[in-house]
């Protein structure tokens, strides 16, 4: 079989057709896969695109294209490829516990190998343990009347056959809506892994899992699976079946090229990451960890920063940064909104983290001199301070920095 084509690129880089094999074809694939997402994968440029802090991989018409982060533009491109599957790994995006996760130090595979093995592997544990059965309603005709017969049907199908019954029953078996759902992201898997190393577990997989109703699966479907503890065991294939089938593009481009994407905002992925370094690192300490902690702010709209860190009366405020600031201060408005985040929570300091080597950067107190008459009493009592942070994101291995959650406590003057 045809083999796919790889292209390896970074965030922010540019791919123009004619590079790497790119073809104007699958340039007019992502232009209306970044319609269709509302412009966030790339910015279009000559003959080309730009891509943004997305990273991921998207496969179309035998082509791969890998965008890696890296927050570094001076790194070594090597040092930076085989860091997101690291990272997805370490946020809880990818399930450690699975033989699949292992594959995450294989820094040869690609994002949509190591999620389609990793979906493989599940649908092989519940078909081993036994798949489970839920009650439905089926209309055909049978040879006893069960359930309500439905006479405008039963006059049609068996004026002739006066010994069948058309009838609306009860059936208790395997074809429902979690089977189904399993079973279109299975034939997505099958679509895009032909000729790769796990297409032959692909068969072995859709030999072994039971004939079930093909049907149209929206966001509205999967929405409405209704988890209990007999069907807890799905969860995390459910959680994967939804993640390749809502990135499934079909038809995207003239009616032919069929596009799978997997992408991940590098923003939101680097502020989980923190969020669960932190927690695991403050675990067991007098520290505690919210993340995303929402207060009102105006009418219907309220304000969520990204990490607070309480240790006992004292509030600490950190707001992720992937994309490092070109200048040496950070933008007024990260600093307009890192004050009222002390504001509203009573915090004396507050940290804009980003990635990057470390630099010497001191608390700088907010000057609130001015609106003396104008601050509360309470608010007169706390002096609200910011700092930028930077920490590695890589050891000197070119491993995550398993001292992140350290170095982070030790930038805010936490001691553990």
């Amino acid at each position: 079989m045809k083999k796919t084509k790889v292209i390896s690129v970074f965030e922010h880089q540019r791919l123009k057709v004619g590079e790497f094999g790119f073809k104007q074809e699958h340039l007019d694939a992502l232009l209306k896969l970044n319609e269709f997402h509302e412009g966030n994968y790339f910015e279009p440029i000559s003959k080309g695109i730009k891509f943004n802090q997305y990273v991921g991989v998207i496969q179309v018409n035998g082509l791969t294209i890998e965008i890696n982060p890296k927050a570094d533009k001076g790194d070594d491109d090597n040092r930076w490829k085989g860091v997101l599957l690291k990272m997805l790994k370490a946020s809880g995006k990818l399930k450690a516990s699975s033989s699949g996760g292992a594959n995450v130090k294989r820094q040869h595979l690609n994002l949509l190998e190591v999620y389609f093995e990793l979906y493989l592997n599940e649908l092989e544990n519940l078909l081993h343990k036994g798949l489970i059965k839920q009650y439905r309603f089926d209309t055909k005709n049978t040879k006893a009347l069960k359930g309500k017969l439905e006479f405008a049907g039963h006059i049609q199908k068996n004026i002739i056959h006066k010994e069948r019954f058309y009838t609306r029953h009860q059936v208790y078996d395997t074809d429902h809506l979690i089977h189904q759902i399993l079973l279109i992201g299975l034939s997505i898997v099958d679509q895009f892994t032909k000729g790769s190393r796990i297409y032959d577990k692909v068969k072995r997989v859709q030999l072994n899992f039971p004939e079930v109703s093909v049907i149209n699966i929206t966001e509205k479907n999967l929405n409405n699976v209704k988890h209990n503890r007999k069907t807890e065991p799905y969860s995390y294939a459910l959680e994967l079946a939804r993640l390749i089938i809502l990135n499934y593009s079909p038809d995207i481009a003239s009616g032919k090229e069929k596009m799978l994407s997997l992408l991940f905002d590098m923003n939101d992925l680097w502020e989980r990451y923190i969020l669960k370094q932190l927690k695991k690192t403050c675990l067991g300490t007098n520290i505690e960890i919210v993340g995303q902690e929402s207060r009102s702010f105006w009418g219907n709209n309220s304000l969520k920063p990204d990490i607070v860190l309480k240790k006992g009366t004292e509030i600490y405020i950190v707001d992720t940064k992937w994309k490092r600031p070109k200048k040496a201060s950070a933008s007024v408005s990260d600093l307009r909104q890192m004050y009222t985040y002390c504001r509203f929570w009573d915090a004396e300091k507050a940290m804009l983290l980003y990635p990057g080597d470390p630099r010497e950067n001191k608390f700088q107190s907010f000057k609130t001199e001015d609106y003396s008459s104008i601050e509360s009493e309470e608010a007169k009592k706390i002096e609200h301070q910011c700092k930028m942070g930077f920490v590695s994101v890589l050891d000197s291995d070119n491993n995550l920095d398993l001292n992140i959650g350290e170095k982070i406590l030790e930038l805010l003057g936490i001691k553990l």
